[in-house]
């Protein structure tokens, strides 16, 4: 078994490997236009996994560096499940020397539960303080539907 390489220089992710699983295949962010997906990319810190030469997995944070941040976009592409390579991601992402020290770090997940937990990551402790705007169908419909 080959050990995932994880990177967050911006150089070396595929781009497009990116934008065809999320635009075609999550389920949070079907239809992401690649021109929001790399806008998006650029205003975060983005882990890259790879196998050789093939990017195979990903993670993307949104940040300020100094109090909060929050996990987004994170998966391994289904071929290559089932090997530690979320396990091994997620080592990369909580230790990154620019996400220590943080009073928040949160993240929203439907079936992950077992992975987020092995890092920390709880059920928020006051779940009524939490409010959102959420446009699940926003890249359907069209930006206009805000």
């Amino acid at each position: 078994m080959h050990t995932l390489r994880v990177t967050t220089h911006a150089d070396e992710l595929d781009t497009a490997l990116i934008h065809r699983f999320l635009s075609e295949q999550s389920t949070w962010a079907r239809g992401i236009p690649l021109a929001t997906l790399q806008r998006a990319m650029e205003h975060s810190l983005c882990f890259g996994g790879f196998l050789g030469a093939s990017q195979v997995a990903f993670a993307r944070v949104i940040s300020d560096y100094a109090t909060f941040a929050n996990l987004v976009d994170v998966f391994v592409l289904p071929e290559h499940r089932g090997h530690g390579h979320s396990k091994v991601l997620m080592q990369h992402v909580v230790a990154h020397p620019r996400l220590q020290g943080l009073r928040r770090f949160t993240l929203a997940t439907g079936d992950a539960h077992g992975l987020y937990a092995g890092f920390g990551f709880t059920a928020p402790l006051k779940p009524q303080s939490l409010m959102e705007r959420y446009f699940p169908s926003i890249y359907a419909d069209g930006p206009a539907a805000c």
